[in-house]
């Protein structure tokens, strides 16, 4: 038997990542797999489900993980370490005592219990002395209800997530009457306003953007450009040295480090520092994103045998959030671009194998397995494979993030 798994991050309110959301499937439903209370959580986790430890998805954040009827009532998360995981009771669990009592069990322990999906029926009231966070998805619950219901919970001492926020605007909202925490991709879409400039500096990057995605390239150039700013040349010094990138070799001066990498590590290291200088203001996580994103869509290239020089997998992932990143359109910034056709319709929307590659990504992240399955078999490729992929691209995104802080 085979598990998919994909993550949603869940934010506080400074849009910091506060835990991950680890959602799986096998085969039957989104929620984690049922299996006999004899099979062990710790092989389960770490063999025949995941090919990665929960603490390596999460980048050793708090995991929350879905968990049905039976996997409760057999204690199954007792397996689990209660300071890195929030057990979610999913909402088609049936109450009963026995449940009552598993949920009063496994908070005695020590392990923060959340409801997923509340809908605020009073039938869940049994459960509450045993709960620690509460997840409202907007999208089910009428605003008034909620900003109406929420002071009970508060009272109580209960966390409130919000679901599904996709919005600026829906995130401030949910954080003035009392939210705690949100889970969506507000952070991912661009505040567009009209007439907004982009600053100077900004546009040195995407110039270095440019020259990293062009079919010439100019070494000397790129040279010139990075040996003048001591911050670039510390950055790459600091990327190249990176025990995931280079495990024997220490690194020591500018030349020796483009000597080194060679062209096209070169230009994917151009693209994603100046994409990280441009994330000022920005919460964290989009830059992260962008890089799974990148690196997902390289081995996704790599396995279709596409050309990578200049690296078109890596830039349309990495480049995918670059609207959110400026707060303009797409559109717009494809004009002041020189890329490549290819690359620039990609991003915009425009169907291609190219595109497809992004589209895969984004089925991960929104936990789409059926658009999952129906690119893989479009591309031609295995699921499984795609599997791997993602999340050697999860640790990967999470080592560059520390390779390219500021």
């Amino acid at each position: 038997m085979f598990a998919y798994v994909a993550r949603q991050a869940i934010f506080d309110n400074n849009s910091e990542v506060y835990a991950y959301e680890l959602l799986f499937r096998d085969g039957k439903s989104n929620c984690f797999p049922e299996i006999g209370p004899d099979e062990a959580t710790s092989k389960l986790i770490t063999g025949s489900h995941l090919s990665m430890g929960v603490e390596e998805i999460t980048a050793g954040k708090i995991a929350f993980i879905n968990f049905h009827t039976d996997t409760l009532l057999y204690r199954f998360p007792t397996s689990l370490n209660p300071q890195n995981v929030v057990i979610e009771v999913v909402e088609t669990v049936d109450i009963s005592s026995e449940l009552i009592a598993a949920c009063k069990h496994i908070s005695n322990l020590g392990y923060k219990v959340a409801l997923d999906d509340h809908d605020f029926d009073p039938k869940w009231d049994p459960l509450l002395p045993y709960i620690h966070i509460i997840k409202v998805d907007l999208a089910e619950v009428e605003f008034a209800t909620v900003e109406r219901l929420i002071p009970k919970y508060q009272q109580m001492g209960i966390k409130l997530v919000a679901e599904k926020i996709e919005t600026q605007e829906e995130f401030l909202r949910c954080k003035a009457i009392g939210f705690d925490f949100y889970q969506g991709y507000y952070f991912a879409r661009p505040e567009i306003t009209k007439h907004r400039n982009i600053p100077s500096s900004k546009l040195v990057l995407l110039e270095l953007i440019s020259a990293s995605s062009g079919i010439l390239f100019d070494f000397e150039k790129i040279h010139n450009i990075i040996a003048k700013d001591v911050s670039l040349s510390y950055m790459l010094l600091r990327f190249i040295n990176n025990p995931i990138l280079n495990k024997r070799n220490k690194i020591t001066s500018l030349n020796h480090a483009l000597t080194y990498m060679g062209e096209v590590e070169i230009r994917k290291f151009i693209a994603l520092v100046a994409l990280a200088n441009m994330a000022e203001n920005k919460p964290p996580e989009l830059v992260h994103l962008s890089l799974v994103r990148a690196k997902f869509c390289e081995l996704v290239g790599n396995e279709k045998k596409a050309a990578n020089n200049p690296p078109m997998g890596f830039l349309v992932g990495l480049l995918s959030l670059l609207d959110a990143l400026l707060d303009q359109s797409m559109q717009q910034l494809m004009e002041k671009l020189p890329l490549i056709d290819d690359l620039k319709n990609a991003l915009c929307g425009i169907e291609s194998q190219l595109r497809d590659y992004l589209s895969l990504a984004r089925a991960f992240e929104y936990t789409d397995w059926k658009g999952v399955k129906q690119l893989a078999t479009k591309l031609e490729l295995d699921q499984r494979l795609l599997h791997s992929f993602y999340n050697e691209a999860m640790n990967w995104g999470a080592s560059m993030t520390d390779s390219i802080k500021k």
